[in-house]
């Protein structure tokens, strides 16, 4: 067993301009993460220019969501089945030629199919590309310095989001915010064929598509259901029946998984505690972040009247610090190993979420915002790097698609879950200020500080999960 993975090591080692293929594969999951937040600066014009309702502009970025969340275990296992640089490609050629369509939209309709379109391709693409990077890198030092890399490129998709979409939008307008994705994504199609080689597969295994379909469904229930609360509440029959359908289909998937020969996603992954706890502090990690980017743009925006610009640059302290831990993160994961690491960084980001909390209604940027968003940023990177490292060690090659679905899963789950407690609680603290007499303004900083305490829970909770799970396994160090 040793020999084979120091073979693995060295066949790694050997691969040529494997750094450079790092690069690309970050650049197209920059594009997935950068998409997430840059269409919501050109929300106003766009909506104006193609006539939509307040209701119909939500869907732009759920039409985008729905699918990517819903489709990223299927497109895990799909690059284990069909190639992992195959189903990037594929993935990355989809995503260009959506984006494309999606700059060109004149109607609604238009707009959304691309928008879905974005979203499943996007699903293809994560997870191989993930699996890509694990399967350049096996040896431990080099995956831990390869995954800093990946998180410094991928983490500040969503800051750059926030920046490029107020200067494109201003500058060129709105289809500009997708037609950036393009040349981009041109250029990592051209560079990837001469920087990773052909799929070498091995035995070729049925689908479960019954597995597939059922838990594509579910997720797809869950995470509709989960972003219209906001919209129809908690309780409505909406919430309530898209919740139960879930449950059931959640229910089915595991049934169905225990009885076919060849499962979407065997659950004896589990088995590994690595696999476990990684993918619960990305749940989690994914709960803080999504609340926390939100109710930070939206606090800016509203309550100091920043312009979308500003609101962009604000963010560039955050991204600093998120690029510079991410040269640090692999020295710390071998010095205290990664679940010490990876709770670290997770009770730095609740620091920094706490602190950012007590910013009152007339913050200045130098002293109430500038010292949370470099600790936050200073957690969050160390958090996204080890989590996600934790959370594909230790995993076979036939799985490793499955294993980058399933991170981007539980980190897009936990977003949703995340984003509808923490808005829904900020909205009841809202209300309950508003009707004391309390200031606009005051009471909008009141419930934003509801939803910077709240993402803390969520970081918090997940540093105790992880050292918990620890415990039980010699895979932490």
């Amino acid at each position: 067993m040793n020999s084979m993975v120091q073979s693995a090591k060295a066949n790694s080692r050997a691969i040529p301009y494997r750094w450079w293929a790092l690069i690309a594969l970050a650049l197209a999951q920059f594009l997935v993460v950068l998409d997430a937040s840059i269409v919501n600066i050109a929300l106003p014009s766009l909506g104006s220019e193609l006539h939509l309702s307040t209701n119909t502009l939500s869907w732009v970025i759920t039409a985008y969501v729905l699918p990517f969340g819903g489709l990223l275990l299927l497109g895990g296992r799909l690059s284990d089945r069909f190639g992992h640089r195959k189903l990037f490609m594929t993935g990355v050629a989809g995503f260009a030629l959506a984006s494309t369509a999606a700059g060109m939209a004149t109607t609604g309709a238009w707009l959304l199919t691309a928008r879905a379109i974005q979203g499943a391709s996007a699903a293809l693409l994560a997870p191989a590309a993930l699996a890509l990077v694990t399967k350049l890198f096996a040896d431990p030092q080099d995956r831990a310095k390869a995954l800093g890399i990946w998180g410094a490129v991928a983490g500040t998709g969503s800051a750059a989001g926030v920046l490029l979409g107020g200067m494109l939008t201003a500058s060129f307008g709105w289809s500009a915010v997708f037609y950036v994705n393009v040349p981009i994504a041109g250029l990592v199609l051209m560079a990837v064929p001469f920087l990773i080689g052909r799929d070498s597969l091995g035995e070729r295994v049925s689908l479960d598509m019954s597995g597939s379909v059922v838990v594509t469904a579910g997720i797809v229930a869950l995470v509709a259901a989960l972003s219209g609360t906001e919209q129809v509440g908690w309780t409505s029959p909406q919430t309530l029946i898209l919740t139960g359908l879930a449950v059931v289909l959640f229910g089915s998937f595991i049934f169905l998984e225990k009885r076919v020969s060849n499962p979407l996603m065997p659950l004896s992954i589990f088995r590994n505690k690595s696999v476990t706890g990684g993918n619960l502090a990305m749940f989690l990690i994914g709960g803080a972040t999504t609340g926390l980017f939100f109710a930070l743009s939206v606090y800016m925006q509203q309550v100091l009247h920043y312009d979308a610009l500003k609101a962009g640059l604000t963010q560039l302290p955050l991204a600093g610090a998120l690029v510079l831990i991410a040269g640090v993160v692999p020295a710390l994961v071998k010095a205290i190993g990664q679940s010490r690491t990876l709770a670290t960084s997770l009770i730095l980001l609740a620091g920094g979420l706490v602190w950012l909390s007590l910013s009152p209604s007339d913050a200045t940027f130098v002293a109430n915002l500038l010292g949370p968003s470099i600790l936050i940023g200073i957690g969050l990177g160390g958090a996204f790097i080890s989590g996600t490292e934790l959370a594909v060690h230790g995993v076979a090659d036939g799985e490793a698609g499955l294993a980058s679905g399933l991170v981007n899963t539980s980190q897009q789950i936990g977003g949703a879950i995340g984003l509808a407690v923490l808005t829904t609680a900020a909205s009841s603290r809202i209300d309950h200020l508003l009707s004391r007499g309390a200031a606009e303004a005051q009471a909008l900083t009141g419930g934003f500080s509801w939803v910077f305490l709240g993402a803390a829970a969520f970081a918090i909770i997940g540093a105790i999960v992880v050292l918990v799970i620890a415990r039980q396994s010699r895979r932490y160090k």
